[in-house]
């Protein structure tokens, strides 16, 4: 029997934070494993180390673009089906999409094998650097497939009532990798393969995990006999493309940072843009987190036509993101010491150009929120132009004007001050479109 209590009770703070409260912390745990495996290899290899993870980052972006498109766009293509009383339908389609992630998984795996090595020869970096980067990659790619289903499966148990199973998984996988981490790289001294190693079986929980969830018919959503249907993977697509979007252009963005330090100060750049990254990466990831608990609620109200659900969830969104992005400045601007300290002692040069390019990039936090929920809000809404055009204008045009201008103002505190600028131009977009389709949607 399905179990849609959750769904039918009222929109509060309470309830909804019931939603939320269990993907923010799996969100978090989620960034961590990036987080950490910069800490092991910073403290135990070296910041050479620290600068190969940020350099194959577009590469580990490529598979989460992917895994994200078809995960935010299939769950809201689906939940809508569930809102609208079509289950037996949203399951078949549910399957088919889990199906299009083994394929795309296996498929990108052969591609990495086979150009990542010619990649990294092109971008003229030390050959320790280089090799570092070959070896990173080689160890991560292994796990493309179950990479996949963890970012599909984490979503689908939200939508499932399961978050608190989600956020099991996450602190679990989260745990093994740090574990892992210290007794790859410290125990057995597999270096900064050993990194990749760890992360990849820590994300493997998830997708271990989800298939036994997915295969009890107890589960609202479980596995049925897939159904092809174009449409359905076009939705999922086109619902998604934001996100994937934003995760391309986020490998594109990282890539303008690295070339920029390089031709500005040289590695040394490039291993303090990590650490600063490190930790927008891990704010950002309180707003993801509440963004990912209430899509499936933005998308079950638009299908059954809940307009005052709908617009109490949405105006009750903006108060919490507005108190998260004040906690987050507040606690980035009193802790920027330390936590680049974890990375990079205060003798090394790296630790300068960290800490002064933090206090400047933590401006930013006071609108990633705000662009953050509102792209979600509609690929929830099942309008994937718009969230589309949200997330590239802020993750790609708006950042490639300000990498672009301000860096031969400014400097180097203008290849910092760029976040900020673009995340600034991207909320008055946000602002402009939440306005615009108010009626359309009635929120």
């Amino acid at each position: 029997m399905e179990n849609k209590n959750e769904y039918k009770k009222p929109v509060t703070l309470g309830n909804t934070l019931k939603f939320a409260v269990p993907t923010i912390a799996m969100t978090v745990f989620m960034s961590f494993y990036t987080m950490v495996d910069g800490l092991f290899v910073s403290n135990l290899i070296g910041t050479d180390a620290l600068s190969a993870i940020n350099l194959t980052a577009p590469v580990i972006q490529l598979v989460t673009a992917v895994s994200t498109m078809l995960a935010t766009g299939g769950s809201a293509v689906i939940m809508k089906k569930m809102g609208e009383s079509r289950s037996e339908e949203a399951r078949k389609d549910f399957t088919f999409l889990i199906l299009v992630n083994v394929i795309a998984g296996i498929f990108m795996c052969a591609v990495g094998y086979l150009t990542v090595g010619f990649a990294f020869a092109r971008m003229e970096l030390s050959a320790a650097v280089e090799g570092y980067c070959v070896e990173y990659i080689s160890q991560y790619l292994m796990f493309t497939v179950p990479i996949l289903l963890m970012n599909n499966f984490t979503l689908y148990m939200i939508a499932s009532q399961k978050a608190t199973l989600s956020l099991l998984c996450s602190v679990t996988g989260g745990v093994l990798n740090m574990v892992l981490d210290y007794g790859f790289i410290a125990g057995c001294g597999m270096g900064i393969g050993g990194a990749a190693l760890a992360t990849g079986l820590g994300y493997s929980v998830t997708a271990v995990v989800g298939f036994f969830v997915f295969s009890r018919k107890e589960s609202l959503l479980h596995f049925a006999k897939p159904v092809f249907r174009f449409s359905v993977l076009a939705g999922a697509a086109t619902n998604g493309c934001s996100e994937m979007a934003t995760a391309l252009v986020t490998g594109i963005v990282t890539l303008m940072f690295n070339w920029t330090m390089l031709h500005y100060i040289g590695e040394d750049g490039v291993a303090a843009v990590t650490i600063i990254m490190y930790v927008l990466m891990f704010a950002s990831s309180l707003y993801t987190g509440y963004t990912y608990g209430v899509a499936p609620m933005i998308s079950y109200y638009h299908g059954e036509q809940n307009h005052e659900k709908l617009r109490k969830l949405i105006a009750l969104s903006g108060k919490v993101i507005a108190g998260i992005s004040l906690a987050t400045v507040a606690a980035s601007l009193l802790l920027t010491e330390p936590l680049v300290s974890v990375f990079a002692d205060p003798g090394n040069p790296v630790h300068a150009l960290a800490v002064t390019g933090n206090k400047i990039c933590t401006v930013a936090l006071l609108f990633i929120g705000f662009n953050i929920f509102a792209s979600g809000m509609f690929t929830a809404l099942s309008n994937g132009l718009v969230s589309a055009i949200l997330a590239f204008s802020r993750s790609f045009v708006f950042m490639l004007i300000a990498m672009a201008v301000l860096p031969l103002v400014l400097g180097v505190n203008g290849i910092w001050m760029a976040t900020p600028a673009a995340e600034l131009m991207a909320l008055a977009l946000s602002i402009f479109m939440i306005l615009k389709y108010r009626k359309k949607y009635g929120y």
